[in-house]
């Protein structure tokens, strides 16, 4: 008989090990119940009615967490983003839990959600047909998609359409196959498609990565795992990934311009660039002996074409490589680390407020420049939050990905003595690791590894699972 395990238990336990809060505790209750309605619009000379705008979401089909909407006009994009900081204040019970966590934590399960659900699946949630405060990051986009002029100013948005990136992608692929009942809705998706792709050549012309790691996403019901879904990047995922990159410099130099702090999301120079280089020498490719993002993106670009198969396992060794992202403060007069992976100079996270408490913090400070107040935090405050924030990120990353591979583990469970074929993602001394190709799952290889090398192609049974710890263990046949 199989054993049956409760993928919740797993996640909150998890949670508690990575010292994450899963629950909320009374006085965040508390606070809640006091509040019983999205932040009011009030017609003031410092908040603009733009809920005539044809602003739309995008987001994942089963999201309700909705922190943007985009808007386009030709060669200009509007990002929305919640005004997550007119409900939660700086600070209160709901605030130092948000606080304390630093991020939602998405198992396969169970939401762990940095706010209440009431507030971000609601009153401060950019959602279909309300009436919602919203901070705009308005941006020139110039013919070779760069970004020009930019401005940050205060608004009430309300969103048209909640779509999803299947659906839009569906849209943009075969736009005569479909007729939409809102007026100019099509049209609207196809020019910010257009505008997208145009910032997306330019960025990569700069040195900008084209990283596409495989993301499995386990299908869970009722505690059954019904399958495992590869999910793919597409033209909708390309308008918001290229819009929010956009956005995110916007307020950053905004705030660089108004003298105030910046809390920063970089990716420094990589230390370990002579070990990418040795991965690149491993498939018969020269990169330079000194960092450059740029050559890095060519090799990238020759690997997606030349050996489609082993992509997304080159982006996802180029990302450990590359080092984990943090957060850092720069504050005025300092030369700013930047991020490597994006190639960009100025960048911090400012369009996720309901999920990301930097996000949170970056707005405050926007909202008290607009205002033109003092920053709402201190310069001890901001450096402490840096270091607390990219290490809760972290924590959350790593909760995610044992839940998810408790899932994969628990998928498996009953396909005990099956065969597989799949290709050699890792081999070093902690060992040799393969993906199987249906389902997309890794797991080590425990007999049978000599001689492997990354790349290889092989056949694996699967001799046994761990779901606790989401250890998947194969022998080469």
């Amino acid at each position: 008989m199989v054993k049956k395990y409760n993928l919740d238990e797993i996640a909150e336990k998890a949670m508690v090990e990575k010292d994450l809060v899963p629950e909320f505790e009374e006085p965040v209750v508390q606070e809640l119940r006091e509040i019983r309605q999205a932040a009011p619009f009030a017609s003031k000379k410092e908040t603009r009615d733009l809920r005539e705008l044809l602003f739309f979401s995008i987001d994942n089909v089963d999201s309700l967490d909705l922190d943007q909407l985009t808007y386009a006009e030709k060669n200009k994009i509007y990002v929305a983003v919640a005004d997550v900081d007119a409900l939660v204040k700086k600070e209160s019970p709901i605030d130092l839990h948000a606080q304390a966590n630093t991020t939602s934590v998405y198992t396969p399960s169970k939401v762990f959600p940095m706010l209440p659900q009431k507030l971000s699946n609601d009153l401060t949630s950019l959602n279909e047909g309300e009436d919602r405060l919203a901070i705009i990051m308005e941006l020139e986009v110039k013919e070779d998609g760069s970004i020009g002029a930019s401005s940050v100013y205060k608004a009430c948005v309300q969103n048209k359409a909640k779509l999803n990136y299947d659906q839009v992608a569906g849209w943009i692929e075969d736009p005569l196959k479909y007729h939409l009942k809102i007026k100019d809705l099509l049209s609207q998706i196809m020019l910010q498609d257009e505008l997208a792709q145009r910032m997306q050549n330019y960025r990569h012309q700069l040195g900008a990565l084209s990283l596409d790691p495989l993301e499995v996403q386990p299908i869970v019901m009722k505690d059954e795992v019904l399958g495992l879904k590869e999910l793919k990047p597409n033209r909708a995922t390309a308008i918001i990934e290229n819009f929010m990159i956009a956005a995110n410099g916007a307020s950053t130099r905004y705030l660089n311009n108004c003298n105030f702090p910046t809390f920063r999301r970089v990716v420094r120079v990589p230390k370990n660039w002579d070990r990418i280089v040795s991965l690149a020498k491993s498939v018969d490719y020269d990169l330079p002996v000194i960092p450059e993002a740029l050559e890095l993106e060519k090799f990238l670009r020759a690997q997606r074409k030349k050996n489609p198969d082993t992509f997304p396992d080159i982006s996802l060794a180029v990302i450990k490589l590359l080092g984990r992202g943090e957060y850092v403060v720069n504050f005025p007069g300092e030369k700013p680390l930047g991020h490597f992976g994006l190639a960009v100079t100025d960048y911090s996270h400012s369009t996720a407020p309901n999920r990301r408490y930097p996000d949170l913090i970056t707005q405050r400070l926007i909202k008290a420049a607009l205002k033109k107040e003092k920053p709402p935090y201190s310069k001890e405050e901001l450096l402490t939050l840096a270091i607390h924030c990219t290490a809760k990120e972290d924590d959350a990353q790593k909760v995610e990905r044992k839940v998810k591979k408790a899932a994969a583990a628990i998928y498996l469970s009953t396909r005990i003595g099956h065969s597989y074929n799949g290709i050699v993602t890792g081999a070093g001394a902690k060992g040799t690791w393969v993906r199987i190709f249906h389902p997309p799952v890794e797991g080590k290889i425990l007999k049978g590894f000599e001689g492997l090398a990354v790349g290889d192609r092989v056949k694996v049974k699967l001799i046994a699972v761990d779901v606790p710890n989401g250890y998947i263990d194969f022998v080469k046949t």
